[in-house]
Order: C-alpha cells, then structure tokens, then sequence
C-alpha cells in the first residue's frame, strides 16, 4: 500500500497576528499553532506520522505566506526514505511568499536508507520583498548502526525559478561521487542553509551575510568541509559535508541564529520541540 498525502498550509497577518490555517488530506499534519516570539512569529511543527515514505509514496506539502505574515516550520524527527522495490518516494515541497512575508523551512534531516529510491523536491516562489530562511539536510545510511548506504538512489532539488538551481543525483553505486575528494569526500551526512529573497540584495547587506557565516565557520568543527557564497543577488548559502547529521545540524542551527540576528534583528527563538 502506498500513501498519497498532502497538506496545505497558509500564513496571514490578522490583526498583527501571524495566523496559520492548514488543510490536508492523508497523514500530514500540523500541530497547534505556538507563539515563544510574541504574535508576530507564528510556530508550527509538521507531522509524518507514520514516519517514512516507502516506494510509491508521495508528500505534497503547500505553504503559503500571505504580506506581512511570518511562519517557522520545523518537523519532530527526520523524513525516512526507506527501501523500495523499484518505485520512487516523492516529497515534493513548494512555498510561495508575498511581498513583505517571510518564512523558516527548519525540517529535521531526511536519512536515506540503503537501497532506497527518494526524491526531495524544494520550489520556493518569493514576490519582490519577500524572505525566506531555510535549510536541507541528507544523511545517506546509517553509519553508527552498521547500516551504510551501498545501493540506491536519491535526487535532491532545489529551487528559486530563473534565479538559482540546485539538482543532484547521489547513485550509492557511484564510488567516486561518495568518496573522491572532488565528491563527498567519504562524508554522509551533506546540508545547506540558504537565505533567498524576492529583490536582490542590497551588496552591504550581502556581504555582511557571508561575513558573519564565515565567522561561525571559522570557529565550527566542520570549517575543513562547510563553505559560505552568493551565487545570485537573492541567494546566500553555506553548504557544508559531515560523518553524521549532529554536527551538520548543530552548523546549520548556528548560522541560522546568525543570520536571524543579522537580516531581522531577532533573537535564535529556538523551536520547543528542538529541545525534546
């Protein structure tokens, strides 16, 4: 049997209030809304609950940000792609947001499991104005389980259209792509946070961003195999490779907090299920 689920989630500023309706069809859902920030920030976790997609399954997941509107979306636990006979799993996610929105994808990792066939599809739609904070983690196998990833197949794709691409493919039978130095480098575990808005980057502003990511850099674990860069006017990103999630996580959360403080002049409101 496979699932076919999908959630749409919408985000509107009633009253100087960010509030999130949501509908949905299948097991995707959203928890009660939080507000650890004031009204203004509106908080949501999103919920797989059977925790896995398997071969034929689909999550098609919608977010909306309406102007003025600011949502923070994280998930309790990874999204597991687990072992297919032959047919794809599919999370195919697409936000748009308007002029004067903002938005946090926060999702904890996606774990490949060995002999899966995934694809992890990211569009995001952003009118001049808009901005949105997020990031993606993939871990391939699970090493500390003795459970490496040796067959299979995964796509990651990610989006701003006709401003920034990124699409892979990581075949578990391409020994050079996963070990080489010029590859992942014998690393499982790769993320990328981004900063993505809908008018270009004002170039103070910009360079102020990689500034203060290199700062975090510079002082993680990680600083051998994580890079900060600008591949367009609306993008900043740091990508960076690592043996597991926990410190690809633990980068990604501190140039989160840096660049909250740097583009919004807030505090790292840190999610309450993060410390679950």
């Amino acid at each position: 049997m496979t699932w076919h689920a999908q959630l749409d989630l919408n985000y509107r500023l009633e009253a100087a209030r960010s509030v999130a309706r949501h509908q949905h069809s299948g097991p995707l859902r959203i928890l009660q809304s939080l507000y650890p920030e004031g009204d203004a920030v509106c908080h949501n976790v999103l919920v797989h609950p059977p925790g896995g997609l398997v071969g034929g399954d689909t999550l098609d997941i919608r977010v909306d940000v309406g102007p003025g509107a600011h949502g923070l979306i994280t998930t309790p636990g990874a999204t597991r792609f687990y072992r297919s006979n032959g047919a794809a799993a599919l999370q195919d996610t697409q936000i748009h947001v308007a002029p004067g929105g903002r938005l946090e994808w926060l999702p904890s990792e996606a774990i490949c499991y060995n002999q899966c066939q995934a694809e992890n599809r990211l569009r995001f739609h952003l009118a001049p104005g808009a901005e949105l904070m997020g990031w993606d983690v993939t871990a391939f196998g699970l090493p500390q389980a003795q459970q490496p990833y040796t067959q299979g197949r995964f796509c990651q794709h990610l989006e701003l259209p006709g401003v920034w691409l990124e699409r892979g493919r990581i075949d578990a039978s391409d020994q050079r792509l996963l070990d080489s130095p010029l590859g992942l480098a014998g690393h499982r575990c790769m993320a990328s946070i981004f900063f993505l808005t809908g008018s270009k980057l004002d170039n103070a502003r910009r360079t102020a961003a990689l500034d203060v990511a290199r700062q975090v850099i510079d002082q993680h674990a990680l600083h051998p195999s994580a890079g900060a860069t600008s591949p367009h006017g609306q993008v900043v990103v740091v990508r960076a490779l690592a043996p597991l999630v926990e410190p690809a996580m633990d980068l990604m959360k501190q140039v989160w907090a840096a660049w909250r403080a740097h583009f919004w002049q807030m505090s790292a409101a840190k999610p309450r299920i993060w410390a679950m």
